[in-house]
């Protein structure tokens, strides 16, 4: 009960801060949970799970909150965007699922390192970019989106985490909207997390084993952290989230590193 009860506790802290910074739950609480002793059949299909549905109350009240306005009659430039990074994602989480799980066996060790380096590389250069484009502009990085949507992706799958840091830089490289960035990111994570899921549902037909155990306990923590956290990116101001996100990605880089070496 006690390990149960501290996974609450992280699952609630680490989503907290993935839902006001666009990143950080699977990023920060995998490795934790492997320290714990958990294979990565018993994290990553739980992780996703509580992903899709904290991601889409997330980005419900970022709607409410007006952090971000979705519509879908007729389609605006936050819905577009997000419909192009799920779609990707989508196909890179597939891709990575079926090919980590069910046919070549990545190490685990190298795919952390990698993902380590990437987000420390992608938070230093945010914070070095002087004056980010508006999301109107978002056509003419059109295949920088794509790009990072499928590499988001293919890190969800692999690892449980390594999504929101991809995309959450990825658009503001991109010209999104800081506040805007992170909603987004909430979105098309849940759809690419629900897919995933699917993925991993479907490689168990064909006899590899997942375990759910940690479900309730992670989804209870990061369910509570949900409705609080678009509160917070509403009331404060978009300058500080200017440098929170890319300061915030290259601390999760910083430890991945320190916990790997």
């Amino acid at each position: 009960m006690e390990l149960i009860i501290s996974i609450i506790i992280l699952a609630f802290l680490f989503e907290m801060v993935d839902s006001t910074a666009g990143m950080g739950f699977g990023t920060s609480l995998a490795p934790i949970l492997f320290l714990f002793g958990y294979k990565p059949l018993q994290v990553v299909p739980v992780l996703l799970i509580s992903e899709t549905i904290t991601g889409f109350i997330d980005s419900f009240f970022a709607h409410e909150f007006k952090n971000v306005h979705f519509s879908f009659h007729p389609f605006n430039d936050s819905t577009k965007i997000t419909l192009i990074i799920a779609f990707f994602g989508c196909f890179g989480i597939f891709l990575s699922i079926i090919i980590s799980y069910y046919g070549i066996q990545f190490p685990i060790y190298f795919i952390k390192l990698y993902v380590a380096i990437l987000v420390l590389i992608m938070g230093t250069l945010s914070l070095m970019k002087v004056r980010l484009m508006r999301i109107k502009q978002y056509r003419s990085q059109l295949k920088m989106v794509i790009a990072f949507s499928v590499l988001a992706g293919f890190n969800k799958g692999i690892g449980g985490g390594g999504y929101g840091p991809v995309v959450t830089l990825g658009q503001l490289f991109s010209g999104v909207y800081e506040k805007s960035a992170t909603a987004i990111a909430s979105f098309a994570e849940a759809v690419t997390s629900l897919v995933g899921f699917f993925t991993f549902i479907l490689i168990s037909i064909s006899g590899v084993e997942i375990d759910l155990m940690l479900l309730p306990s992670i989804f209870a923590g990061g369910f509570i952290a949900a409705l609080f956290a678009p509160y917070l990116v509403r009331i404060f101001p978009n300058k500080i989230w200017r440098y929170v996100i890319p300061i915030y990605a290259s601390s999760v880089g910083i430890i991945l590193l320190f916990n790997l070496f």
